[in-house]
C-alpha cells in the first residue's frame, strides 16, 4: 500500500551530520574554556542520549562536575547550533544516497513528506539550504523538532506532533530513521519504520522496523517506497 506520507528523521538519516555536531560541539568547549574534548568513543556513547543539551548534562553528570549549570549548557547549545550552521554553510556535508531521489519522487506521486527530529529547526533548515539550496518547508511541508515537544525520542511525541500537524493517523505514515532511539519512537506513535543505519548507529538493534537497509537509493527500496512509475 502506498502511504500517505513519509516521516523522515534528519541527523544520521537526511544526512551522516553527526562528525559535524561533534566538531561543533568541541568547538564550543574550546571557545568557552571548558576542558571537555568529545571523541569518536565518547559521542558514540551520548548519542545514546537525545538532545545536544541533554548530552552536555549527562556528560557533565558523568564526571560529577557542578558546573556548567543548566543555563549555562543552554547558552552553550545556542553557540554549538551557531557553529554548526557555519560548518554546515561551508558545503562539507551531502544527503545520503538515495534521499534526494526518494523525496522528489514521493513529491511527483502526491505523497507528502515531513520531519520529526531531536534536532531543532534551526539545524533542519541549515541542512535544507546546504543540500537542496531552498528553505527547509519548501522541502518539507510539516516539520516537527525536538524544541517544540515535552519529550525527546525514544519518546513519542515528535511523530505524533508531526501526525496532527499533517492531520494523518500513524497507518497512513512510514518513518524513515537511523538509530534504536528513533525507531522506539516512531513505534510507540504508531509508524511503520524503514530505517537506514548510520556511522554511528552501525551496530545497534532496531526492534520493530519493517525493514532494514544499507540506503535509500531504488536497488534497496522496498516496495513501499518505490513510487516511480506510480506517479500522480
Amino acid at each position: 500500500m502506498t502511504p500517505k506520507a513519509l516521516v523522515f528523521d534528519v541527523d544520521g538519516t537526511l544526512a551522516e551530520t553527526e562528525e559535524t555536531h561533534r566538531a561543533a560541539f568541541n568547538q564550543t568547549f574550546r571557545e568557552a574554556g571548558l576542558d571537555w574534548r568529545w571523541s569518536v568513543e565518547d559521542y558514540g556513547r551520548l548519542l545514546g542520549t537525545t538532545g545536544g543539551k541533554e548530552r552536555m548534562k549527562r556528560h557533565r553528570d558523568a564526571m560529577g562536575a557542578p558546573e556548567p549549570d543548566d543555563a549555562a549548557i543552554a547558552a552553550l547549545h545556542r553557540r554549538k547550533t551557531e557553529i554548526y550552521a557555519e560548518f554546515i554553510r561551508s558545503g562539507n556535508i551531502a544527503l545520503r544516497p538515495g534521499v534526494a531521489e526518494l523525496v522528489a519522487s514521493a513529491g511527483r506521486a502526491g505523497v507528502r513528506v515531513a520531519v520529526a527530529t531531536t534536532t531543532n529547526r534551526p539545524n533542519v533548515e541549515g541542512l535544507c539550504r546546504a543540500c537542496w539550496g531552498r528553505g527547509a518547508d519548501e522541502v518539507f511541508e510539516v516539520i516537527a523538532a525536538g524544541d517544540e515537544v515535552a519529550r525527546k525520542k525514544p519518546a513519542p511525541d515528535v511523530f505524533t506532533l508531526a501526525l496532527h500537524r499533517m492531520r494523518l493517523g500513524p497507518g497512513d505514515c512510514i518513518a524513515l530513521e537511523d538509530s534504536r532511539n528513533g525507531v522506539l519512537s516512531a513505534r510507540a506513535a504508531g509508524l511503520e519504520v524503514v530505517v537506514t543505519p548510520s556511522i554511528y548507529t552501525a551496530g545497534d538493534d532496531f526492534p520493530g522496523a519493517a525493514r532494514i537497509v544499507t540506503d535509500l537509493t531504488p536497488a534497496n527500496l522496498p516496495g513501499c517506497l518505490r513510487f516511480d512509475g506510480r506517479d500522480a
